[in-house]
Parts: structure tokens; sequence; C-alpha cells
């Protein structure tokens, strides 16, 4: 059985931030797609079906198939993807709660998989956002969480928005609006 990431810090302020943000892409779409990259615990789906995104519009994908099966138990469309290799369509909103810390070598195989991304902590998110704008309908956003100990995001030709951040002990945590 592997480890499914449980909400934390990060979570609640990802959730916090889609509670103030997905109520007014709802008003401009009330068929709003969602697709969120690593849905883990389904935490983020869950707040998405109590802020009224139909749970048809709802999609998630992880590679962790403990992960898939919980949420596919919550009635979620969750699929196993690494990243967006096996998503097919076009969404209005990209979620993603990636794994954004750099490399601590005494960490196990197992937590890094879910926190830590390449040295600089940014090796998944830049994967990520090089193939996101292909997956975005005109007009749609990506939701990010990054933190400020990740370094070398390569933010390509997207405009960028920080819309809210959390100090905590040893970092902070940033949630960026990204558009094309």
């Amino acid at each position: 059985m592997s480890l499914i990431y449980e909400p934390a810090e990060d979570s609640y302020l990802l959730s916090e931030t889609l509670e103030k943000e997905v109520p007014t892409l709802l008003e401009e779409n009330s068929e709003l797609k969602v697709l969120e990259i690593g849905s883990g615990s389904g935490f983020q789906l869950k707040t998405l079906l109590h802020l009224g995104v139909k749970q048809e519009n709802i999609f998630g994908c992880d590679i962790n198939p403990d992960a898939i099966l919980h949420c596919q138990n919550l009635g979620f469309n969750v699929i196993e993807s690494d990243l967006f290799s096996k998503i097919d369509g076009k969404f209005d909103l990209i979620i993603f709660n990636p794994p954004y810390l750099p490399l601590e070598k005494n960490e196990d195989e197992e937590s890094q998989l879910a926190t830590t991304s390449g040295i600089k902590g940014s090796k998944l998110i830049n994967k990520f956002l090089k193939k996101a704008a292909s997956f975005l309908n005109p007009n749609g956003e990506i939701i990010i969480l990054t933190s400020s100990l990740t370094k070398g995001i390569k933010w390509r030709d997207y405009k960028k928005e920080l819309l809210t951040t959390k100090k905590l002990f040893f970092e902070g945590l940033e949630v960026w609006r990204v558009k094309l």
C-alpha cells in the first residue's frame, strides 16, 4: 500500500483559495470543467463539489493507484496518469498542488514522491507548465501552489498572478493563478 498524500497546510491553503476563486468562475460558466493533477486524498475534488462544480465536470488523475481507487470510491472520475500522459480534452480550470520541495537526501523514497521534485523543487512544476497550455480552453486558467523554497520555475509565456500566501515556520506557501 502506497502513501496517499493527506491534507496539510498546503492543501488547506489551496482549498481556501478555491473557495474564493471558483464561485466567480462558476458565475461566468456554470459548466466549468475542472481537472486536478495529483488528486491524492480527493480533498480538492470534494472542495470543488461543495462549491457547486458539477460532479460530471470534475476530473482528476494521480500516479498512485491507492489514491486513484480512494477518489473513485468517493465517486470522482479519477484515472492513473503521470501529469497529462493519459488526459484527453480541454479544461476551464486545472488545479495542481505538486511536490515542490528541493531534494532532501535524508527523506525516505515514498515521502519524496509526495513532497520533493528534483534538486530545486521545480522539476515537476516545469514539466507540468510545459504541457498544461494544450489542455486549457480559451480563457482557461491554472491554480497552482508553490513554495518560497522552490527555485527555477520556468513560467514560460504564462501570465501569473499571486492569489495568496501563507508563512510557515520554514517556508512561505504561494498560490498562483496562471493564464495564457
